[in-house]
């Protein structure tokens, strides 16, 4: 005998009305989105209700305490998407929430029915007292502090005693029947009552989102601009009498600090400063054999003199260190230091700890490679023989450093660790010292670049490096604004010691420039390798490497001289990073836009952000337009997109033009939608204008 299958009951998940596809939400909530102090969050969702009412729809800000820090009521999209925008801004770190609520709008929906009617006669009366109804029970319902949403928890009590007394006599004024129909309907449109309404409109049958998270961190988690060099190059001395360079140390590394804070970059960044192993040292430009004199690279970590947690003693001590990490701080630069998990075959682990790394089948330790490269002189770290122990040797070297004054980690591939480990040390790390930041050095597939996003890493490069032409950017560059911005921060680099892009070899001065004002006007994160002021752009033949790569070898260099001959990028740089500090548009990611220009090699995209969110007067926006050509000059006729540059009609002139500022070359010009520009990249391959509104 069969029997019949008992119904489950389920969960009914809508609620009165559907709020789904909340943004930004990284799957499901499960991990929070990442937002820096101060940047613009764009809240989105979509929201609908049955029927032809009217619908609201709010964003709310929890601070990290369950209170609300802020409201936003959302504008709807395009017609018929049912889609709903708008922005928040957290002005501390920590964890925050965010949720949407949808809810009834009385006044909406009594509003366009009365126009409706009484424009064409119907029902007058009766529409204009169902208008002193609703006013009269919204007015009844603030008095007795009923159906207080939370959207409206901000108003404080002289707010709501002053809105109750505006709905009452709203009410009684249409309830007026000595007055005429046209003066009733013009009271409940008065513009003091819609500014109130606006501010705090009447909210009915209010259904809330889940709440969902957001990471809010400190600055330099999100924004700045780094500075990479080799302290043992700078200062390093040629001693004839030895016959090879006398290594720089962290004295005199730190003479270059000034020139490195007066180009205002915000982040100096040290490749590995620990002992370099003696087995299988490279030479000159990866040879094979290295010199009594080569000093071999700082990736091949450890020796009889230490592994992580020590200093190279040509450097210097411990003390030299810390003189060095405050110096920089006094010239407001912040040290980053490589975290390179990997170890020389001199490293104390490779004796102490075996069981670490992988051991071949003839009894060897498998060396790092990626086929053709190979790097024999670095053995690779394996995660699956002892994690638990592993893993504690890492966190123990992590705050170590933490100790001797570095907050910030550049981290050499960590896609060659498991996913897991990166969450569970910056969790670990984190939780005691939530001001850490961790940049993930991952050239890699996305799947895994995006996973180590998710995972905690703060920044990571990316493949902006190989962006070179106007469709290849601007597809990038609406990934990383819009499709990942939650949970992967960009970071430009124009260089690193291992790249350097063709575009770079072969471009001139020009290239150099142009990719410059792309990486440091694009992203609120951009880096930049010493030498890329002087232009270095000779490869080792058969790569994408310099010529005599400083990995290898001491690289002192004349950024003097270069200067004194007007053949430095420095003051180039300098005034970028300038642009970067002055303008807060540019700190922000998500609020990149791009317009059209009719010339194939000119790309055109703005920023702006209001200073204050209620006031698109006190908008900052910036436009650049670059000539991607570095040999030649370019000409195009840009359409500007007015409504992403935030100009309502008021800020732009009878004549549907507003003016803009050259910020490379002071000019100004009075510019509209349509625009003429000519480029020409030897004398200047861009314009990054700053729209000068009436009121800034």
């Amino acid at each position: 005998m069969s029997s019949t299958p008992k119904r489950r009951s389920a969960k009914i998940r809508f609620g009165r009305f559907p709020v789904t596809d909340v943004q930004p939400v990284v799957e499901g909530g499960a991990f929070p989105a990442k937002v820096v102090v101060g940047q613009d969050v764009r809240v989105s969702a979509t929201a609908f209700r049955e029927g032809h009412d009217s619908l609201g729809v709010t964003g709310i800000l929890y601070a990290p305490d369950g209170s609300i820090s802020q409201t936003v009521r959302m504008t709807p999209g395009a017609p018929g998407t049912d889609s709903w925008h708008g922005t928040l801004r957290p002005e501390e770190t920590g964890t925050w929430t965010f949720a949407i609520e949808a809810w009834d709008d009385p006044y909406g929906t009594w509003h366009h029915a009365a126009t409706v009617k009484i424009a064409a006669g119907m029902e007058e009366e009766l529409m204009l007292a169902e208008g002193a109804r609703l006013f009269s029970d919204a007015a009844a319902s603030l008095r007795s502090g009923r159906e207080r949403p939370a959207a409206d928890a901000l108003a404080d009590a002289a707010t709501v005693a002053a809105d109750a007394e505006l709905y009452s006599a709203v009410a009684e004024f249409l309830s007026d029947t000595t007055r005429s129909v046209g003066e009733r309907v013009e009271a409940a449109e008065a513009p003091h009552l819609r500014a109130a309404l606006a501010a705090r409109p009447i909210r009915r049958l209010v259904t809330s989102s889940e709440h969902f998270p957001l990471l809010v961190e400190r600055d330099l988690a999100g924004r700045g601009g780094w500075y990479e060099f080799f302290p043992r190059s700078e200062g390093a001395v040629y001693d004839e009498a030895a016959g090879r360079y006398r290594s720089g140390t962290f004295a005199t590394a730190e003479k270059r600090l000034p020139a490195v804070a007066a180009m205002g970059f915000d982040v100096l960044y040290l490749p590995p400063i620990h002992p370099i192993g003696r087995t299988h040292r490279k030479g000159p430009n990866n040879t094979l054999t290295a010199g009594e004199g080569d000093p071999g690279s700082p990736w091949a970590i450890g020796s009889a003199e230490g592994g992580h947690d020590a200093i190279h003693p040509d450097l210097g001590t411990e003390e030299d260190f810390a003189r060095f990490v405050d110096r920089a701080n006094d010239l407001g630069l912040e040290v980053a230091l490589d975290l390179a998990l990997q170890a020389s075959p001199d490293h104390p682990w490779a004796i102490e700890h075996p069981e670490w790394f992988t051991e071949r089948v003839d009894g060897t330790i498998a060396y790092a490679e990626n086929p053709p490269k190979k790097y024999q002189d670095i053995y690779p770290l394996n995660f699956d023989n002892d994690p638990e122990g592993l893993s504690r040797e890492i966190l123990r070297i992590v705050k170590l450093w933490i100790k001797r004054g570095v907050k910030i980690f550049r981290v050499d591939n960590p896609h060659t660790k498991p996913v897991w480990f990166w969450e569970w040390l910056i969790r670990r790390v984190s939780a005691r010292d939530p001001e850490v930041v961790f940049l993930a050095e991952a050239f890699t597939r996305p799947a895994m670049m995006h996973a180590l996003g998710r995972a905690g890493f703060q920044q990571s490069y990316t493949y902006f490096t190989w962006r070179n032409t106007k469709v290849e950017l601007e597809e990038y560059f609406t990934e990383v604004s819009r499709e990942t911005a939650a949970f992967f921060r960009p970071n430009f680099w124009v260089n690193t010691p291992d790249i350097l892009p063709e575009f770079l070899q072969f471009g001139g001065p020009a290239a150099f420039k142009l990719r410059a004002v792309l990486a440091s006007m694009a992203s609120p994160l951009w880096g930049v390798y010493t030498g890329y002021e002087l232009c270095e752009h000779i490869a080792r033949p058969g790569s994408g490497e310099h010529l005599d790569n400083e990995k290898y070898e001491y690289k002192p260099r004349d950024f003097a001289g270069a200067e004194a001959a007007g053949t430095s990028l420095a003051p180039y740089l300098a005034r970028l990073n300038q642009i970067r500090h002055d303008h807060p548009a540019l700190g922000d990611l998500a609020n990149l836009e791009l317009h059209s220009s009719t010339d194939d090699s000119t790309i055109v995209f703005s920023k702006t952000k209001r200073r204050s969110p209620d006031d698109a007067g006190s908008a900052d926006t910036v436009i650049v337009v670059v000539n991607l050509d570095p040999h030649g000059t370019r000409e195009s006729t840009i359409t500007l997109n007015l409504e992403a540059l935030d100009l309502t009609p008021s800020l732009i002139g009878d004549d549907g033009q507003f003016e803009v500022e050259d910020l490379l070359s002071g000019e100004t010009w009075r510019w509209g939608e349509h625009n003429y520009v000519r480029l020409d990249p030897h004398v200047e391959p861009a314009h990054i204008l700053h729209l000068r509104r009436p009121t800034s």
